[in-house]
């Protein structure tokens, strides 16, 4: 498209999640809150698996790593909102737009990868356990997290580089609290064809990717549970996936409710949004803390060395 006679700018203009003082108040102490209790919990899951031999597996070497991407997505989004809500001008430079556009899809396809590799491995758990120690050797799983980083970087400088490119005139107004790609592309006064099929190639790879893989393992795993005869073989094969099935819905429910909503600015949009990008990094530890039996009997073994040495 011809630039003409439009001005480039520098900067945008986020219109956030509320003009009203008080709800942006309110909003400030529910997101800190939010935000803190998502740091305290994925950083305690983390020391938790480091320092608790038992849990020096290959599920919770999974887990550690998606503790940490939670820790990082949650970090790349609310600290700019909290700044916002309480900013008359909320404004960044395209170069600090585009920096965040670059970690969340590090983060956001680091996780689907991952997510997608612990379905694997509780796949490999529950239809092949006399072979799992073999199937899930530490190169295998090492390959798998690393991999999962490296495509999720990979994937973010393909979107950026090509963003980078982009020239942006005239409009500047974003209509939503963070920045991303799909709210960014309508706002290029240039030729976005380039990553608009960057960006669905990424939608495809890592988003439908990845859930088909988490798809046809989860087939598999409940085809297996449901030809144990025993309730009793059923309930405990079950309780080995229930934390990590619960934490795939809550990601890939909200993702595809929060993208299938057109980039308007709308309150239910946004609902789902902070739902995706806000709510979820702090749920998913608290799920893998409540729904399974190591990670619970870990955490009591855990709170109960640190009670001994503080009576000492």
């Amino acid at each position: 498209m011809a630039l003409g006679n439009h001005s480039t700018i520098t900067e945008f203009l986020l219109l956030g999640l509320s003009a009203d003082p008080n709800i942006r108040a309110l909003l400030f102490v529910l997101f800190l809150g939010i935000y803190l209790l998502t740091i305290m919990e994925n950083l305690m899951l983390l020391l938790m698996i480091r320092a608790d031999s038992c849990l020096h597996k290959p599920m919770y070497f999974f887990l550690s790593h998606l503790s940490f991407v939670d820790l990082c997505f949650s970090s790349v989004i609310v600290p700019k909102m909290l700044e916002n809500l309480l900013s008359q001008r909320k404004t960044i430079s395209v170069e600090g737009c585009l920096a965040q556009v670059f970690f969340v899809f590090v983060t956001a396809g680091t996780e689907a990868c991952l997510l997608s590799g612990m379905a694997y491995d509780r796949h490999a758990a529950i239809c092949r356990p006399l072979l799992y120690g073999q199937i899930m050797g530490k190169q295998l799983y090492m390959h798998l997290v690393w991999g999962s980083w490296g495509l999720g970087f990979l994937d973010a400088l393909i979107n950026v580089l090509l963003a980078v490119n982009m020239v942006f005139c005239e409009a500047k107004i974003i209509h939503h609290y963070s920045y991303e790609m799909p709210s960014l592309l309508p706002l290029s006064c240039s030729d976005i064809s380039r990553s608009l099929i960057a960006l669905l190639c990424s939608t495809l790879l890592h988003g439908l990717g990845n859930f088909l893989l988490v798809f046809l393992s989860y087939t598999r795993i409940i085809s297996t549970i449901l030809s144990i005869s025993s309730t009793s073989g059923r309930s405990k094969a079950f309780s080995t996936c229930s934390a990590h099935l619960t934490a795939v819905t809550l990601y890939y429910g909200s993702g595809l409710l929060r993208h299938l909503m057109p980039n308007s600015g709308s309150p239910i949009e946004l609902i789902f949004s902070v739902q995706y990008t806000v709510v979820t990094p702090m749920l998913n530890s608290l799920i893998y803390s409540l729904k399974n039996k190591e990670v619970k009997v870990a955490l009591k073994r855990t709170l109960e060395k640190y009670l001994q040495y503080t009576r000492r």
